[in-house]
């Protein structure tokens, strides 16, 4: 499905710096995408055309981003757009699957189904970064692995449950969690070829055409009716896509795939903290046990390469 080339493809890059920053990059990601839920709630169009002016209105600052990154002039923009590798369309087309998926999966099944079944999908890179990246796969991953699982079901307590009526929207909550994890698993190979923005603006062009088909053949209406809707829909494009899947791309050219997936699970907890602080929704012990859980896992599969191989050395 997607294969690494060059050695930076298949290993992080650059010193601890660097590695510190990418670890602090994917973790404000995290939580900047755990806000979505909040601006889409706050928005007054339908999950489909929310979905869509997620990534349309972030198009322009995505523009700007890579053009200061590579130095380009803005006729030079369609150029560099259509000299992009496959990766970065393929990566694309994999979130439009992600955010369409997770919208049929919250209108076919209960929230709580959804999230749950969406947020499995670190155990999917997990997998792929495995078999497919050829990325080294410790003990300490699986057990974060374990631990973020565990995290995330207990932020949901009892929230979760089975319905066969419930089937397929939870079938779309599985599938979600396919999409975002072949994502990551095209992002992670494609950093290694283009820069941060041009990735981001890249992906989200063919996202923003994806999104807007589906837009156009399933809601009433595209546009907000409301100054507070317009707002919230701005919001969701700055913060969680252009903030939340930059800071997440960036990390990805200087971590392996599977770490960084699991810092995605920390998305559930800003998501728990931000419903109690904007919403006034109640934060149960359960979801602070789960929260605790996830960062506990986080913790244990922190990448440690630069200490063993001065292990090694002094051995």
């Amino acid at each position: 499905m997607v294969e690494a080339t060059g050695t930076e493809a298949t290993a992080p890059q650059g010193g601890t710096g660097r590695t510190g920053a990418a670890f602090l990059a994917v973790a404000v990601g995290a939580v900047a995408m755990g806000a979505s839920p909040v601006f889409v709630r706050l928005a007054d169009v339908g999950p489909f055309a929310s979905a869509f002016w997620r990534v349309a209105l972030a198009l322009p600052f995505l523009a700007a981003w890579m053009m200061w990154e590579e130095r380009l002039r803005l006729r030079a923009l369609p150029r560099r757009l259509l000299a992009m590798p496959p990766l970065v369309a393929l990566a694309g087309l994999f979130f439009v699957g992600d955010l369409a998926f997770w919208h049929l999966a919250i209108m076919n099944t209960t929230v709580a189904n959804a999230t749950f079944l969406a947020a499995l999908a670190p155990v999917m890179v997990v997998l792929g970064a495995w078999l497919l990246l050829r990325e080294t796969v410790g003990r300490e991953i699986w057990a974060g692995l374990a631990l973020g699982i565990v995290g995330a079901a207990f932020l949901l307590g009892s929230s979760y449950r089975f319905a066969p009526d419930h089937l397929l929207g939870d079938a779309f909550g599985l599938v979600t969690a396919l999409f975002f994890g072949a994502y990551i698993l095209a992002v992670r190979p494609a950093r290694a070829r283009v820069s941060t923005g041009a990735l981001l603006f890249g992906s989200s062009v063919v996202t923003a055409a994806g999104l807007l088909i589906l837009a156009l053949m399933t809601e009433a209406t595209l546009f907000p009716a409301t100054l507070q809707g317009a707002a919230a829909l701005l919001a969701l494009a700055l913060v969680s896509h252009a903030g939340g899947q930059g800071l997440l791309a960036f990390a990805l050219g200087h971590l392996p795939a599977a770490f960084s997936s699991l810092v995605i699970f920390v998305e559930g907890v800003a998501a728990a903290a931000l419903g109690w602080l904007v919403l006034g929704e109640h934060l149960t012990l359960l979801q602070i046990c789960g929260s605790l859980s996830i960062f506990a896992g986080i913790w244990i599969a922190r990448p440690r390469g630069r200490t063993r191989e001065r292990r090694r050395t002094a051995q």
